[in-house]
């Protein structure tokens, strides 16, 4: 599991319109929050995901891009931000590469069966590209406003 004051894991994903985004474009340029989530159109992803659409504008005038990865395609990401008007990137990450290298992608004891899937979890990365804060296991109600407070520290 990563830690605060690590530097970001590098990746580059494809997007719900499957362009390439490399989360190094964001060095030096804005802060990025990362958030991981298990799946596309359930009520915890979808409440998370429209919640921080909701609050894009504040973020942006922090210096701060929004960017959801679950391990959905493309176009299940572009059906589920179409269909809820979502409008943070949202990351493909298929073959579990960023979720591997974020720590996220965990077993669970699911009815007895150990069974593996995305832990929901909140990333913070600097402009420098170092790690600010690292939250495993969040809960999806009332997050985007939280990490709103973290990004408004970050930059005073």
């Amino acid at each position: 599991m990563l830690k605060a004051g690590q530097a970001a894991p590098m990746f580059v994903l494809p997007d719900a319109d499957m362009e390439l985004i490399d989360i190094a474009q964001f060095q030096g340029k804005s802060n990025v929050i990362l958030f991981f989530y298990p799946r596309d159109d359930t009520p915890c992803c979808t409440l998370q995901a429209t919640d921080f659409s909701d609050h894009e504008d504040q973020f942006a005038r922090h210096d701060c891009t929004i960017i959801g990865i679950s391990r959905d395609d493309c176009i299940r990401h572009a059906e589920f931000r179409d269909k809820h008007g979502i409008s943070v990137s949202l990351l493909s990450d298929s073959e579990g590469v960023a979720c591997k290298r974020y720590g996220v992608w965990q077993a669970k004891e699911v009815n007895g069966a150990r069974k593996y899937g995305i832990v929901r979890s909140t990333f913070v990365i600097d402009k420098q590209g170092v790690l600010r804060l690292v939250l495993y296991g969040v809960t999806a109600k009332g997050h985007a406003l939280e990490m709103l407070r973290v990004v408004k520290e970050l930059n005073s």
